[in-house]
């Protein structure tokens, strides 16, 4: 079972989640699933399209907007794009989280959503170090 981190009310995030994890987001409210870890990355990894299966039966939109190394603008700007519309809390995961609070938070701070004090302390909360990520 996956360990989904409070980083705000309506942002949550996940190491690898399974398709036994959607039916859990479904019930603890998630409205949205976004997938950041890229097909492939380990062959021990469920697929996009299982998962998307799994999170369309639960109930749940999904996304897949994969990131490899750092995000770029497009996977910033995309993942603020659907967690701005999903209309509920929404559930992003990759292999460890990072990546996934990494995008979002990037994400808040160029927007002027969130200033950097903020989302340092709120990535503190949920176990992720985002001091050396965003501009001081």
């Amino acid at each position: 079972m996956s360990d989904f981190r409070r980083v705000t009310e309506s942002l949550f995030v996940s190491p690898q989640v399974t398709e036994a994890d959607m039916a859990r987001a479904a019930a603890e409210g998630f409205v949205l699933v976004i997938n950041n870890r890229p097909d492939g990355e380990d062959p021990n990894q469920p697929s996009s399209a299982a998962l998307e299966a799994a999170a369309r039966a639960a109930g749940l939109d999904y996304v897949h907007i994969p990131v490899v190394g750092g995000p770029g603008p497009s996977q910033v700007e995309a993942v603020q794009r659907a967690a701005d519309a999903a209309g509920g809390p929404v559930l992003a995961f990759c292999r460890s989280g990072t990546r996934s609070i990494v995008t979002w938070s990037i994400g808040q701070a160029l927007s002027g959503a969130s200033d950097r004090e903020t989302l340092v302390r709120q990535g503190a909360a949920a176990g992720y170090d985002l001091s050396a990520v965003l501009p001081g």
